[in-house]
């Protein structure tokens, strides 16, 4: 197999896995670990991953792009996830993300073009009996309405 991986990303992406490999089930850790470290899991680091593991690099491919958390490309500064389940929608999500997207001035997975916020869908934040409900950058914020969700958007503005 013949691996063309800059030193930097393949680098740092075998120690990651040096460092879990040994743990049960080690893909999922790995490639949390990856994003953790690059802020998105880099093309180059799947054939790394898979020879590492003794995969395919088509069942390492198939995992990203299964799971919706994991990222292709950069994201932005800041994180903003609108949770899109049911309760969620039932409560008024539709309009709230409406309302987020047009304050931002980009859609779902697209990130702003000043790099400060990225906007992704999420399908449960586990908040049902507080909707609708969001995350940014990993703090939950619920019973959202138009003004709180215009607050959020200032927030991860800035």
């Amino acid at each position: 197999m013949n691996l063309h991986v800059s030193g930097d990303v393949g680098t740092r992406t075998l120690a990651i896995i040096d460092a879990m490999k040994d743990l049960e089930g080690p893909l999922l850790p790995i490639l949390h670990e990856v994003q953790a470290e690059f802020g998105y899991v880099p093309q180059e680091s799947l054939p790394v991953i898979a020879k590492e593991l003794n995969l395919s690099r088509a069942e390492v491919h198939g995992v990203v792009t299964f799971y919706h958390d994991f990222r292709d490309h950069p994201a932005g500064r800041h994180v903003l996830k609108l949770c899109r389940a049911e309760a969620c929608q039932s409560m008024g999500a539709d309009a709230i993300a409406d309302r987020v997207k047009a304050l931002l001035g980009i859609d779902f997975h697209q990130t702003t073009l000043d790099g400060a916020v990225t906007l992704e869908p999420v399908y449960c934040l586990g908040l049902c009996s507080c909707a609708p409900s969001a995350m940014l950058d990993g703090a939950v914020h619920a019973r959202l309405d138009a003004a709180s969700a215009a607050e959020l958007v200032q927030e991860a503005r800035r």
